[in-house]
């Protein structure tokens, strides 16, 4: 899913700032359970209301049987793990509320969805159209 139509070259002006900042992130579900794509649009819609309300957005995510993909473009003063835990935690959360009798089959403890682990890679330039095109391809 593609979000943004900004040219990816275009740099962001803060006060003092001009920055590119973009990072590669990959969530999977806790034990791997094939869980991510039955939720899918709960997921989605919920990481774009999450991006909203924060200091960054998404500019492509896509989910595939056990695990999420997401390129994220974020300012200088969040940090990534900031990024993954209100991502993570919201979307847990959300999921919870919905869905608790099936999610309650699948987890024994409340407000477990995804492994406590994550993946991340920064990106340049050069690599934004090929971390792009990856992404897109997944699911």
């Amino acid at each position: 899913m593609k979000r943004n139509n900004v040219k990816m070259q275009e740099k962001q002006s803060k006060t003092r700032v001009k920055h590119l900042l973009m990072v590669h992130l990959i969530f999977v579900v806790k034990y791997r359970k094939p869980l991510a794509s039955v939720y899918a649009i709960d997921i989605k819609q919920k990481a774009i209301e999450i991006s909203k309300s924060s200091r960054f957005e998404i500019d492509t995510m896509e989910i595939d049987k056990d695990h999420i993909h997401f390129l994220i473009r974020y300012d200088p003063n969040i940090s990534i793990s900031q990024i993954v835990r209100k991502l993570k935690s919201e979307i847990t959360y959300d999921l919870w509320n919905k869905y608790p009798s099936a999610l309650h089959l699948e987890f024994w403890k409340r407000h477990i969805f995804w492994s406590p682990s994550y993946f991340c890679c920064s990106l340049g330039d050069i690599s934004q159209d090929t971390a792009r095109k990856y992404i897109e391809s997944q699911g």
